[in-house]
């Protein structure tokens, strides 16, 4: 039991309050405390000026006692509003925190691919959005309200305790009794049911469509934005009605619960006026033990609310995370120096892989040996493997089976950090920085009049020197920036490997680098980042042929398997796969020439 009272939502949320700012949670209790006394006190306070009054003693004190009391409920109600605000704001910014460490932490990105950690994932990423309840900094002041409610009874209680012992019992299980019988349904606990994170979920995709840029041309071009408009609110309409659901009165519990209200209030006011008729409680303290009486019904009205269910949901997915995404996505970091290499070969030695959490095999025994400093290509259908083997070789991932060698070590053992140096990749979603064109080309690299030469020849071998300057900001959501169209980004992404070569990566890698060039282009860029790498390892993934033919060598997988390897002129030789996939794709894709004539691919080259 006490694990389990351990491992609840909510009281992991009140430990995540201290742990994200120890002061302002304990004033945040210490207020709680003080605000949920008050009434009782203030009710004291009442008693003691009406015995002045009936005695005929001095009023000063009284009305001090009094005027404190009710001045100090009306002064702490903000202070508790302000000091609610920001812990929430410093719990959101600490959720934050501890969700980038989560997701960036691990040295793989399974964690970030797992189907089955998507729905914590946005509980975690988007709950102070205001998508799906008020923001956290909000949420604090319902919260505070519902526990304030609870010390006001209780501190009524134990004042109550002095008339006599079973009078606060009685109303302590009567007033409390309704919130086991009017109890809440457990549909909104947590928010982690299937049908509560799948609402969740297309609620979130519906805002996304409708507030990213990415998606606002084809929104209003196929009229879309009714249906977007339209998509989210009746998701997020189905996630209010479960709210509902968990905080509404069970209705056939109502008539039980109130006939108990009303006999064990009627008990102890009875018990209080008749203890008054009989004398033996004078008027002052008949006063006060009649307000407490009327002020432990306070309970009834607080408790843990929905607003703490919904609040408590993120950080105990953050914690969840935490621990699931290290173990999903942690890979083992190796030891080995791995400056310089490959100087020999790269090999691929009966790999499978699967990704987690899916049955469909990727790679089945695929065996491929690269030499070091030689270019090769690989294509083959979509799904055959291609982009896997990318993020194999980058220690994105590690085989399910086998092993990739480098120089004969298992690419397992070499430092980690160390290996991603040599490697210089350009994928195909690959990230667009909001930042100035030097950023983007050299991320992570301080600037030096060294590296912005070596940027700039970076640029220049992609054919983007022209674009901007290097200081030139590359979003319009920033004074004087400038975005470009996706030939360009593509241009700046392959110059952002071009320029890590030129600072000491070994291997590139080109997954589908210029699909928004023409064929032309495409082959023209191939040619200079060959010329530019041309003592380095190159590996390109990509389906036109124009450019695949340019390598030393190409590889085409199917099934996970390298079914066809040797140059452009053996595999057309051949004439099996890689011929077939050549001329169908020759005979489709034509260009112009400057006399506007039509002509074919396979004459382009």
């Amino acid at each position: 039991m006490l694990r389990r009272f351990w491992e609840r939502p909510e009281r992991r949320f009140f430990g995540a309050l201290f742990d994200a700012s120890p002061g302002y949670s304990v004033a945040w209790w210490v207020l709680l405390v003080l605000r949920g006394a008050l009434p009782a006190l203030l009710a004291i306070a009442t008693g003691t000026l009406v015995g002045a009054i009936q005695r005929h003693d001095p009023l000063t004190g009284p009305l001090v006692f009094v005027g404190v009391t009710f001045v100090g409920s009306q002064v702490l109600a903000p202070v508790q509003e302000a000091v609610s605000a920001n812990l929430g704001s410093r719990t959101a910014s600490w959720l934050n925190d501890r969700l980038m460490v989560a997701c960036t932490k691990p040295e793989g990105i399974a964690h970030l691919e797992r189907g089955d950690l998507i729905d914590d994932l946005t509980v975690a990423r988007d709950f102070d959005l205001g998508i799906m309840g008020p923001p956290l900094s909000v949420s604090m002041g319902f919260i505070a309200g519902g526990l304030q409610q609870i010390f006001v009874g209780l501190a009524a209680a134990l004042v109550l305790f002095a008339f006599t012992w079973w009078a606060p019992l009685v109303l302590l299980l009567t007033w409390g009794s309704t919130h086991w019988l009017l109890r809440e349904s457990g549909v909104w606990r947590d928010r982690n049911t299937d049908e509560v994170r799948s609402a969740q979920r297309h609620a979130d995709y519906a805002y996304r469509l409708a507030v990213d840029p990415p998606a606002a041309k084809e929104v209003r071009l196929f009229g879309l934005a009714d249906w977007v408009v339209d998509r989210f609110a009746t998701h997020r309409r189905t996630l209010y009605e479960l709210q509902w659901q968990a905080t509404k009165l069970r209705e056939k519990s109502v008539l039980g619960c109130l006939a108990l209200v009303l006999v064990g209030n009627g008990v102890v006011l009875w018990a209080i006026g008749s203890a008054a008729i009989d004398g033996r409680l004078d008027l002052a303290d008949a006063s006060v033990y009649l307000q407490t009486a009327i002020g432990v019904a306070a309970i009834a009205f607080g408790g843990l609310s929905w607003a703490l269910d919904g609040s408590a949901a993120p950080v105990a997915a953050v914690l969840r995370l935490e621990d699931a995404m290290t173990a999903a996505g942690s890979l083992p970091r190796g030891h080995l120096p791995a400056t310089g290499l490959p100087e020999s070969e790269i090999r691929f030695r009966d790999v499978g892989f699967t990704y987690p959490g899916t049955d469909r095999v990727i790679l089945d025994g695929f065996d491929l040996t690269i030499p070091a400093g030689s270019s090769l290509a690989i294509v083959g259908q979509n799904g055959a493997g291609k982009t896997t083997l990318a993020k194999l070789l980058c220690r994105l991932y590690d085989p399910a089976s086998g092993s990739i060698e480098i120089d004969g070590v298992d690419l397992r053992e070499l430092d980690l950090d160390a290996w991603r140096r040599q490697v210089a990749a350009v994928f195909q979603d690959f990230v667009r920085f909001e930042r100035s064109l030097r950023t983007n080309v050299a991320p992570g690299f301080e600037p030096s009049a060294e590296r912005d030469e070596a940027i700039t020849a970076a640029l220049v071998d992609a054919g983007a020197h022209s674009l901007a300057g290097l200081d030139v900001t590359l979003s319009r959501a920033y004074e004087n920036g400038i975005d470009l169209s996706g030939g360009q980004w593509q241009r700046v992404a392959l110059a952002r490997a071009l320029a890590k070569v030129r600072f000491g990566a070994s291997v590139v890698l080109l997954d589908e680098p210029t699909a928004q060039l023409d064929v032309r282009g495409e082959s023209e860029i191939f040619e200079r980042v060959l010329a530019a790498t041309r003592h380095t390892t190159t590996i390109l993934v990509s389906h036109r042929f124009s450019t695949v033919r340019l390598a030393d060598r190409i590889c085409v997988v199917e099934h996970g398997r390298v079914v066809e390897l040797g140059s452009h002129t053996e595999l057309m030789a051949e004439g099996g796969r890689y011929r077939t996939m050549f001329e169908l794709q020759a005979s489709r894709l034509v260009e112009r020439d400057e006399h506007g004539e039509e002509v074919e691919l396979e004459s382009l080259t």
